[in-house]
């Protein structure tokens, strides 16, 4: 007797009621009943006076569709007429006989009466018909796709542990800069949970295996693409008539952009699948299972050959216009059909190539010997135990759960076809107990064991012990060149009163992170260490200050290469009053000492000033309330052609084709310091008449000879189309720029910023300084020591203690010495030698110091120099300690 199917119940037509691809899915295949709500029944209602005008109208459906796709197809159907039941002349009659017919689960053919029917009708039902056919292929593919990802997600997890394979591909981990594949990311954080606890993977290298993250995230990512569209279009309201929303031309771009697409990702997933499937059945201990399901195997999965004749099918179909549409979602509906098989047969064949002796085993003890089960050795039944990941071990167990019965006779060819054929309904998603497989599935990878899965959050980095060793170098050279210059350290607190940021950064103030309130204080993360500076200054009523801070500072931006959320920065800044331009170049002077010292290669110095910026716009005829919307156009330069700029700053901005044009004279002035200076301030320069770039003028002239006398103007570029956006800085501005093959960006800025520190409402004190974009020199510098093939030793360790036993006694008075005697050193206690010298070796530890049974006896100890490996020297315990700083400051 057949199993009772339990059947739910979709409602449609009611208030705020939606169709789902799910619900589609359901109805077509019998396992869900159609009810109208009443309301729209009652909407229907007044229409129903109406006389029909044509005659037994029929019902037709595309002869390439299947009666799943067909019943598919009716249930789109009859939720748009009754979304239009509002808006057009459509009698109770028409949905009610569409309900009943789909009710009545005749799932080998749908039949619907003919009807008479009124002209309107008849236009709405054609007009719907050009559609509800390709939605409703759509819908079965959006249902059967996001089964099929996670379906096939937790197979290829099963298949990963029969074929004992390398799973580093899973190692994928969102760098935080923006330029990661979501979708990847997300399927080797999946496998990686199914696997967790896992004692059969990391041997093998399989390509099949190492393609996973890319090729399982495409089909997500076209899964998801399809769900969005075709969520909108089953519940969009369609306009009766030719063309709009409701007509197949309407359709056209959804097709193209993604039927295409999902059946590329399904064909790679399939070959892909088939490959595991094959190295499944190569990697099964018995050769009579090996041989008998192989021969199934070649029998009933779809092969290579039958994927690639049926994409190219799909892709010719493409092209051939919009009245095939319907046909080419069938077609990409045939080709997920066979992508299905094949993932259930890899299933099969992953849970053989596992279970298999367990399968021989159960199948020998069901032999029947004269009407009793033979007595099977006991000693057959010990097996080595296999740990399986977690989640893949519920597979198994669902696996074995619905098969137990199909065991008995498991050897027999006849009995193992018919277990093959109940695990491939068990992969259908038409079986009664497939919906409990893929919440077992769901319950998996969605379970609190994601959560434990550490996780960045985005825009941060963490830094393992070899990039930790470059940082506190720079940081060392960078805190020498500070103090070398007279300036004392400075920490201040990781964020600020809300207040105190707001308002001075210009439009960068949205990228702000603000704090939850906390006893009544509104706070923001520091966003640079400029404004906190200012503020410690005028809150203290400091008047002469040189100080330098190296902290990290946060910005609530979207990342991308090169930039974070969190990151490190570098400031030195001059407050007070001093000189004419005597800090404006110490700090450069002190640029160019770091950037040098800190070894990153080739480097230039854009300078300009603010005052000769405002001149120069003045000049150009730009208003004075336009200057700074102008200077964050000019800004763009580095990035973005003149053409571009100047398009901006006439269309958005409302300048004149004329001033546009004369700005562009004056930014593509660059060059050396000295001879544009001389230039600008040469006779007829229009710069000499505007008061403003006089007194710039004046400051660079004494500026660049000081950098000249300094010997390092040659670092220096004077660029007229530096525009620093920052709304604070009121005189000299300087960018730094790397020169080198990495593309970077700006690796250092400043400028003097007079009136900061008085906008918090004390006296003003004139400050400049300049921040080192310190995360992009790392990154320079880790990329020279990459091409270079530099390594870095992470640890300062000199000695390493090697006790030849295990007298933890032993390695804590010897290594005690050397600590205080201010010897940097580590100990390790075992028997194996090898294990010291790969200690040694991966460590880079110069010297050891090995102590065994013979020097305990003697009170010697041997030294060892493991970077010459020179003969070892016998040193009397008592005096290891006086030889070692001998040797070590020679």
């Amino acid at each position: 007797m057949a199993e009772k199917v339990e059947v739910s119940v979709t409602t449609l037509g009611g208030k705020g009621s939606s169709l789902s691809s799910s619900s589609v899915y359901a109805i077509a295949n019998g396992l869900a009943q159609v009810r109208i709500d009443s309301s729209a029944l009652c909407r229907l209602a007044s229409f129903d006076n109406r006389t029909p005008t044509i005659k037994d109208y029929q019902f037709n459906f595309s002869n390439h569709l299947t009666t799943e796709e067909s019943r598919a197809s009716v249930a789109v159907l009859l939720n748009k007429l009754l979304i239009l039941s509002g808006s057009a002349s459509v009698r109770t009659v028409l949905p009610v006989r569409i309900a009943e017919a789909l009710n009545m689960r005749n799932l080998q053919k749908l039949e619907i009466d003919s009807l008479d029917l009124t002209e309107e009708e008849t236009t709405v039902l054609e007009t719907l018909g050009l559609t509800s056919s390709l939605y409703g292929v759509f819908a079965l593919l959006d249902y059967q796709t996001a089964a099929l990802s996670m379906i096939a997600d937790a197979v290829a997890a099963i298949s990963c542990e029969a074929l004992k394979a390398d799973v580093a591909a899973f190692n994928l981990m969102d760098s935080g800069d923006g330029y990661t594949a979501k979708d990847e990311i997300g399927v080797s954080g999946d496998m990686k949970v199914l696997l967790n606890g896992s004692k059969l993977v990391g041997k093998v290298e399989i390509n099949a295996v190492s393609k996973i993250p890319k090729i399982h995230g495409c089909l997500r990512e076209q899964a998801k693409l399809v769900h969005s569209k075709t969520r909108v279009e089953l519940n969009s309201v369609v306009k009766v008539g030719k063309g709009g929303p409701g007509s197949v031309a309407g359709a056209a771009g959804m097709v193209r952009t993604a039927l295409l697409p999902l059946a590329a990702a399904l064909w790679d997933l399939g070959t892909c699948s088939f490959g595991r499937s094959k190295s499944n059945l190569e990697s099964m201990d018995s050769n009579d299972l090996r041989s008998s399901l192989g021969g199934l195997f070649e029998k009933k999965c779809p092969s290579d050959d039958s994927l690639k004749n049926e994409f190219k099918l799909v892709s010719e179909l493409v092209f051939e216009g919009e009245e095939n549409y319907d046909k080419l979602a069938h077609q990409v509906n045939v080709l997920l059909g066979l992508v299905w098989k094949i993932v259930a047969w890899e299933a099969i064949t992953a849970y053989v190539s596992l279970e298999g002796a367990e399968l021989n085993e159960k199948s020998k003890s069901t032999e029947v010997k004269g009407g009793e089960k033979a007595k099977v050795d006991k000693k057959s039944e010990k097996k080595k135990k296999v740990v399986l990941g977690k989640g893949t071990s519920v597979m198994i167990q669902l696996i074995k759960s619905r098969l137990a019965s199909k065991l008995d006779g498991f050897g027999s060819s006849g009995l193992l076809e018919k277990w093959v054929e109940d695990h491939l309904s068990f992969m259908d998603p038409k079986d009664i107990e497939f919906d409990n497989l893929l919440i077992k599935v769901k319950e998996i990878v969605e379970s609190n064991e994601t959560r434990r899965l550490p996780k960045l959050p985005k825009g941060t980095r963490d830094f393992a012990k070899e990039q930790m060793a470059i940082r506190k170098k720079a940081f060392s050279i960078i805190e020498d060149v500070f103090e070398r210059h007279g300036a004392t350290a400075l920490d201040t607190p990781v964020f600020e009163l809300r207040e105190t940021l707001m308002g001075k950064y210009g439009e960068d103030s949205k990228l702000i992170f603000d704090l939850a309130d906390q006893g009544g204080e509104l706070c923001s993360l520091r966003y640079d260490l400029t404004v906190p500076f200012a503020r410690f200054v005028a809150m203290n009523g400091i008047t002469s200050f040189k100080r330098y801070q190296i902290a990290k500072v946060y910005r609530r931006d979207n990342p991308s290469k090169g930039r974070y959320r969190e990151f490190y920065q570098c400031d030195f800044d001059i407050a007070g009053q001093y000189e004419r331009m005597g800090p404006d170049f110490e700090i450069i002077k002190i640029l160019t000492e770091l950037l040098d010292e800190l070894e990153i290669g080739k480097y230039e110095i854009k300078l300009n000033h603010r005052k000769l910026l405002d001149g120069m716009l003045e000049i150009c005829g730009v208003p004075s309330e336009k200057f700074r919307t102008i200077c964050s156009s000019i800004d763009k330069l580095d990035k973005q052609p003149f053409d571009q700029i100047k398009k901006e700053m006439v269309e958005e901005k409302g300048l004149t084709i004329e001033t546009a044009d004369k700005i562009g004279d004056f930014v593509k002035e660059r060059g050396s310091p000295l001879e544009l200076l001389s230039k600008l301030k040469s006779e007829g320069s229009e710069f000499l008449d505007n008061n403003a770039s006089v007194d710039a003028l004046n400051d660079l002239e004494i500026l660049f000879k000081a950098l000249d006398k300094s010997k390092c103007i040659n670092k220096v570029t004077f660029d007229l189309s530096l525009a620093r956006g920052l709304d604070y800085y009121t005189g000299v501005i300087y960018e730094a720029v790397f020169k080198g093959g990495a593309q970077v960006g700006s690796i250092a800025a400043g400028g003097r910023y007079d009136n900061l520190i008085g906008m918090f409402g004390t006296k003003q004190v004139p400050a400049v300084g300049v921040s080192l974009g310190i995360e992009r020199v790392f990154n320079i510098m880790e990329q020279i020591q990459k091409d270079q093939n530099q390594t870095t030793r992470a640890t300062k360790t000199e000695v390493l203690v090697s006790i030849l036993g295990d007298d933890l006694i032993q390695a804590a008075e010897l290594a005690s010495e050397l600590w205080d005697a201010k010897i940097k050193a580590e100990y390790l206690v075992t028997k194996r030698m090898n294990k010291h010298f790969d200690r040694a070796k991966e460590s880079k530890i110069p010297w050891m110091l090995i102590v065994g049974e013979r020097e305990v006896k003697e009170g010697t100890v041997r030294l060892k120099d493991f970077e010459s490996n020179a003969e070892d020297v016998v040193v009397q315990r008592s005096s290891v300690v006086d030889e070692l700083r001998r040797r070590l400051s020679p």
